[in-house]
């Protein structure tokens, strides 16, 4: 379970020190720091179920989620996520794992995120055809919609079968939202294959 600093403090109100009990049940591995003012109690718990709580607001996407999907094969072992209007890039090394976090624009942000319950854990995913944007919306701009298949196909290693499973009026509602070359590009294309 994830608890706060305070939440700790809170429970430990009775020692003479709480903030050293912290400190001690920390060495004993009885809790586990992620972030500054931020522990989990769990040592085996899944790093993406963590992610929605390091920085915030955000959703796993990007390589993390089309992973997830299955549209990429390789494996991907940081988890990365889109957060809005943070205006930089950011890294957490936990031990749990490695967290990025990159913006999407903020008209693009909250749509096509799915709230997913594992245990008593939530967090929000990009549906598949938003993660396949936000990765896009990184890239630079291709000149045409044959390049942007090989770009899927060749760079990203997206198989065409996987493709044709998007919902291209999706991704064409999201199009407007991401003001984004490639964006409009891939509804083009999803609309034509």
């Amino acid at each position: 379970m994830i608890k706060t600093t305070a939440m700790f403090l809170e429970e430990l109100r009775e020692y003479g020190s709480p903030k050293s009990k912290l400190s001690r049940m920390a060495k004993r591995s009885e809790c586990f720091p992620i972030t500054r003012g931020l522990y989990e109690t769990n040592p085996n718990v899944p790093a993406h179920l963590l992610a929605g709580s390091i920085y915030g607001p955000s959703y796993i996407s990007f390589e993390y989620a089309l992973s997830c999907y299955g549209l990429i094969p390789e494996a991907v072992y940081t988890v990365t996520c889109a957060t809005f209007e943070k205006k930089k890039k950011k890294k957490y090394e936990t031990a749990f794992g490695t967290f990025t976090y990159r913006d999407v624009p903020s008209k693009a942000f909250p749509l096509g995120i799915r709230l997913v319950q594992e245990g008593d854990y939530f967090y929000r995913i990009a549906e598949p055809e938003k993660a396949l944007c936000d990765q896009l919306y990184t890239m630079p701009p291709v000149p045409n919609t044959q390049e942007l298949l090989r770009l899927l196909t060749d760079d990203l290693r997206v198989e065409e079968a996987e493709l044709r499973k998007l919902d291209a009026s999706k991704v064409c509602g999201y199009s407007d939202a991401f003001h984004a070359t490639n964006i409009k590009k891939l509804c083009s294309l999803l609309r034509r294959i």
